[in-house]
């Protein structure tokens, strides 16, 4: 589910719900407190219809379809108003494509066996390549991003995962996704390994990947609606110089910074792309 906006007059809501409900389209109301009612979408497929006619709503919430539409709908609700708090499910489900979610789950499952006594067999079975031979064993080159070593590690990379990959995956491709997956993931961990050997995982590398995609194809081109908010790639870039300079915590550095520039690398390779250029 997809949060629309916030509104303090739940009867003008119920209009909106009534207006959208009338062209088959599932728009939830539920309250948030303080005299505040948000609106949540049910299917994320619906977002940019939706999206367009929510702004002339707003513009003219009196305009007579929408009361027109409440009135041929009052007979079928069951109550006036209905309140429904979106599952959390709900909401990574409407967020993500299965790129995205079976990552999350594929990083999960491995973090619980490394947890629960697999730990140093996970770790051998996973890490970079760093003896000899181990470099034609090519899920190395990839599935060490996969693992993670604290709650913290894991829940930081995920939700990062989750909101920026989610973004490419349902713009875009799964196929987008994969591809900006697998090269991150073999770059940022060849670059971490000549810094500080195999001793590394986490999917950080190909977060700071994604964060440097969007950036520069968000710049180049807006119209496709992937342009990142300027605080969060200002958090994300001071993170990375913390990164380097805090001495307390063991961060992959080199995979940050090799993450980042390989992703803006591709997203100039593609912002240069006809069928990027002609989106709209």
């Amino acid at each position: 589910m997809k949060k629309l906006v916030t509104l303090n007059n739940p009867r003008m809501a119920q209009a909106f719900i009534d207006y959208m409900a009338s062209r088959k389209i599932d728009i939830q109301m539920m309250p948030e407190g303080e005299g505040q009612f948000a609106l949540w979408l049910a299917d994320a497929q619906h977002e940019i219809e939706v999206e367009a006619e929510l702004k002339q709503f707003l513009a003219n919430p009196s305009a007579s379809k929408y009361s027109a539409a409440s009135w041929d709908v009052a007979d079928t609700r069951k109550s006036k108003f209905h309140y429904s708090s979106p599952s959390i499910m709900g909401m990574v489900k409407a967020k993500a494509g299965p790129v995205t979610l079976l990552i999350m789950a594929v990083c999960t499952v491995i973090y619980f066996l490394q947890m629960f006594g697999f730990g140093d067999g996970v770790f051998a079975l996973l890490h970079f390549p760093a003896f000899e031979g181990q470099q034609w064993q090519l899920w190395r080159w990839i599935s060490h991003a996969l693992l993670h070593f604290s709650v913290t590690h894991i829940v930081f990379n995920l939700l990062w995962w989750w909101q920026l990959g989610g973004d490419i995956e349902r713009r875009l491709s799964s196929g987008k996704l994969l591809q900006i997956f697998f090269i991150s993931a073999a770059l940022s961990g060849a670059g971490q390994f000549y810094v500080e050997g195999a001793n590394f995982g986490g999917l950080s590398g190909v977060v700071y990947a994604l964060l440097g995609y969007l950036w520069i194809l968000g710049y180049r081109c807006p119209h496709l609606g992937l342009t990142l908010p300027k605080p969060i790639i200002g958090f994300m870039l001071v993170w990375l110089v913390l990164g380097y300079v805090q001495p307390f915590m063991a961060i992959a550095n080199t995979a940050h910074l090799v993450g980042l520039l390989s992703g803006m690398a591709v997203a100039l390779f593609d912002s240069g792309k006809q069928k990027y250029q002609q989106a709209s």
